[in-house]
């Protein structure tokens, strides 16, 4: 009897402890964001099988899915694509408008992550890199401020802003990759007055010398029936080349192309990513405590590979058969390092993209090309008949138009009001052919984030940052070269992208249910127990928080 009373003393005791040491959140000793910037949702489903079983299937059949993921705003691109992802809200609040727009306070265009006042570190070449001009905190902000800045907080990618944005503003450090006549990775005096030593040392190695070759196809040319014909009018050609086709010799082009520069644009800048993110868990001791740390890591390169040669192109196929190889490399990097099940990984991107239109025409679907400076001379000439005056239009930047306030003064003293010029340059342009719908900032002012293109239009728009008159393109059209894809629209293959979750903390499953991606950052604040960015307007995916 005494004997069974000490058992089960012990067995509550044991499980008192148990209770004791279980927690309500997730703690991984390291978090990875992995941003693809320029992939498209059916990219995973379209080349499901030519993946191996390590790479994007592991994330799929081992983690959580998130099928009908949306990017919720316009313009998608680059940088407000990656400020959404970790603010977890819209350049409505962010204030991320673009990758440029145009300052009507400066009066003139801006770039999203250039700050003079921080001068570029590890480079001959002037400028100036800072997230500045983010509005509110990221994510990795709120890692860092709940663990008292214990928490290492990285970003690298090829583009300066794919690095930068993503870590805040408390970030330890960004570094992206310069490219040009060096091959370095460089960062800002906004992190540090010096580049750290070990990255000078890196540097040094010149290890991409590795990736200056010839770019073959992974497998036989012949086995890429998930992609039209390699050679046709539908991309773009590198400088000396007779041909848009495989093999593309960046070697013996080298010079002609940018030389290092020109690697952003093969899958090799995924590899070179790849390699430094290694570099950097290992420098920084990422992931070797208790304290969460977190690596935001983009791939560039899909951008440039899918800008130049299309969403149809084998090279933008072979391009994802050979990420799927780093993927698998990452993961197996960080299951030795940090240990497997001691990690959570997301994976999502910062847009899609359009079929080539000139191809999506000659298979007689609705779509073609605006001519944006034939457009804007347009404007400015039916401006000046109504109102006597062109420089009425002080800018037109991403589909929005800027008006000149000391002229819009004057002419309210002649009896016009500001709202009346603003609705009749927005009829104007309802008579522009492909011209689908147009906004003043009267009507984005007053009405709520409703439903549809307006819910879109509304929470891509900051008041004090955006213009007077926005307007929206048909679907299949843009202002774009003849070859090669592009996005920034409201359209569905804009906004659908993956979203998947792996690692620590993470369920195995799926849903169907839409997603936004502003939901990202405050489902992984729920999971790691920490404070929501402080302009959240993203929700929480409960289907993957569910026990």
């Amino acid at each position: 009897m005494k004997r069974a009373v000490l058992i089960l003393l012990a067995i509550t005791t044991v499980v008192q402890l148990q209770a004791q040491e279980e927690k309500p959140y997730t703690q991984p000793k390291l978090v990875v964001g992995v941003v693809v910037d320029q992939m498209r949702f059916d990219y995973l489903t379209r080349f499901w099988d030519r993946f191996g079983e390590g790479g994007f299937k592991r994330l799929v059949n081992e983690g959580f899915e998130a099928k009908n993921h949306h990017f919720n705003y316009v313009p998608t691109a680059t940088g407000p694509g990656h400020t959404s992802v970790y603010t977890g809200t819209t350049p409505a609040v962010h204030g991320i408008l673009g990758n440029n727009w145009y300052d009507k306070f400066l009066q003139e265009s801006v770039y999203c992550a250039a700050d003079e006042n921080y001068p570029d570190l590890g480079t001959e070449n002037t400028g100036g890199m800072a997230p500045t001009r983010l509005l509110t905190t990221t994510i990795t902000d709120q890692l860092r401020l709940h663990y008292q800045f214990r928490s290492k907080v990285v970003g690298i990618a090829i583009k300066d802003r794919g690095a930068i944005l993503p870590v805040g503003h408390t970030a330890n450090a960004a570094y992206w990759f310069e490219g040009r006549s060096t091959g370095n990775w460089i960062s800002s005096k906004y992190y540090f007055e010096s580049l750290p030593n070990w990255v000078n040392k890196y540097n040094k190695k010149h290890s991409v010398d590795q990736y200056r070759k010839t770019w073959e196809t992974l497998k036989p040319l012949k086995s890429y029936v998930e992609s039209g014909s390699d050679i046709n009018n539908y991309e773009g050609l590198s400088n000396g080349e007779k041909h848009s086709g495989f093999p593309h010799q960046i070697d013996k082009l080298w010079d002609q192309n940018g030389q290092y520069s020109s690697l952003a644009a093969t899958p090799f800048g995924n590899s070179l990513t790849t390699d430094f993110a290694f570099e950097v868990i290992d420098q920084e001791q990422m992931g070797a405590d208790e304290i969460p740390d977190f690596l935001a890591i983009s791939y560039s390169s899909p951008d440039y590979i899918g800008h130049k040669y299309g969403v149809n192109s084998v090279e933008v196929q072979d391009n994802y058969m050979r990420l799927d190889l780093e993927l698998e490399r990452l993961l197996e990097y960080l299951d030795a390092k940090v240990g497997e099940g001691e990690y959570t990984l997301f994976l999502t991107a910062d847009h899609g993209a359009i079929h080539v239109p000139a191809f999506l025409n000659d298979q007689k679907i609705p779509s073609g090309y605006l001519d944006s400076k034939a457009m804007a001379e347009r404007l400015y000439q039916e401006v000046e008949e109504r109102f006597g005056d062109r420089s009425l239009i002080e800018s037109i930047s991403y589909n929005e138009v800027y008006l000149n306030k000391v002229i819009l003064k004057v002419l309210e003293k002649e009896g016009f009001t500001s709202a009346s010029v603003r609705t009749a340059i927005a009829n104007m342009l309802y008579d522009f052919d492909h011209v689908e719908r147009v906004y003043t900032s009267d009507q984005l002012r007053n009405f709520g984030a409703t439903s549809g293109f307006d819910r879109i239009i509304y929470n891509g728009y900051h008041p004090k940052r955006s213009g007077d008159i926005v307007f929206v393109q048909s679907p299949g059209y843009v202002s774009y070269s003849r070859t090669g894809s592009t996005h920034g629209s409201a359209m569905i293959y804009d906004t659908h992208v993956p979203l998947l979750f792996f690692g620590k903390g993470i369920p195995m499953g799926s849903t169907a249910e839409r997603t936004e991606i502003p939901d990202i950052a405050p489902t992984l604040a729920v999971l790691l127990g920490i404070g929501m960015p402080n302009g959240t307007t993203g929700t929480p995916i409960e289907d993957l928080l569910e026990d």
